[in-house]
């Protein structure tokens, strides 16, 4: 980012990604586009558009016949990074109908749809009053319904300090006064939230949340070998394996979403495209975390 860019004012940053992200992504921008995303004038848009054709000059021309600025064949993102990862979510996210249309850079979106997944009911109320607890560093008593047939529902004083996605549920990380440890609490059984107060541990004692275990994934060995490669290339591997960070107090989802946990003699490799390359290590530390 050079300093003539540093020194344009935000809005105007943003409307030249927006330029960008609109011709990366679906081959063309207009004036309109400019205008209806951002609520400016016509003759603001025809000022972005000639500040960006300016700054890259080699990236836009315009096409009488679609009357649009389209890419050239030499187009190259000056402005943003395109990440597919980002644009999927946000498709997903429009399928799942958690965000609108209007909320995305997305003008033009193909067809989507995904696979529906019953949502937990989490209580905004009870989320809010957990975020507010967590930057106070408090604890706060939780009427919390669990599954443990003793304590189908009891209250309980926990000290929360973070949150985590197992891919299906949310959870909250907190230290639980009643067992002395840090465990993980499914946001959307808690019923009620009373009393806060000092907390038990602070955040820096959770030791499996704050370490990390290199989890290494090699393709199932029972593919063939051009059956490897397209999976090598599917995970961005690198000498046939791929090194993921994780959690550890997130290793037991990491292993449940991925089916690690599937011996690969009762199923079939594409079932199972990749194991553990070093899965001793890694049952240590699961074990060590769920202890």
């Amino acid at each position: 980012m050079d300093s003539e860019y540093e020194q344009l004012r935000w809005g105007t940053i943003q409307r030249l990604e927006f330029i960008e992200f609109k011709t990366f992504w679906e081959g063309g921008v207009r004036r309109g586009d400019i205008t209806e995303r951002f609520g400016v004038s016509v003759p603001q848009a025809s000022n972005d558009l000639t500040l960006y054709q300016k700054r890259a000059p080699q990236n836009l021309r315009y096409d009488s016949s679609e009357k649009r600025y389209v890419p050239t064949k030499v187009f190259a993102p000056r402005f943003m990074k395109p990440n597919a990862d980002r644009y999927l979510v946000q498709l997903k996210a429009i399928a799942d109908r958690i965000i609108k249309l209007d909320d995305t850079w997305i003008v033009s979106p193909p067809e989507v749809d995904a696979m529906p997944v019953p949502t937990r009911r989490i209580e905004p109320s009870i989320l809010k009053s957990f975020i507010a607890v967590i930057r106070a560093k408090q604890s706060i008593e939780v009427h919390y319904q669990s599954m443990n047939v003793n304590r189908m529902e009891s209250w309980r004083r926990i000290t929360p300090h973070a949150f985590g996605y197992d891919g299906l549920r949310w959870h909250v990380r907190a230290y639980c006064h009643l067992e002395n440890k840090f465990k993980d609490f499914i946001l959307s059984r808690c019923r009620e939230l009373r009393g806060e107060s000092e907390p038990g541990a602070m955040s820096v004692s959770d030791l499996q949340w704050m370490s990390y275990f290199d989890v290494v994934l090699k393709p199932n060995p029972g593919f063939t070998e051009s059956q490897r490669q397209t999976i090598e290339r599917d995970y961005d591997m690198q000498n046939g394996q791929v090194t993921i960070p994780v959690r550890s107090a997130l290793l037991y989802y990491f292993e449940k979403r991925l089916r690690l946990d599937v011996d690969e003699k009762k199923d079939r490799p594409a079932e199972k495209p990749v194991v553990v390359a070093n899965w001793n290590e890694f049952v240590k530390a699961r074990n060590a975390a769920m202890a």
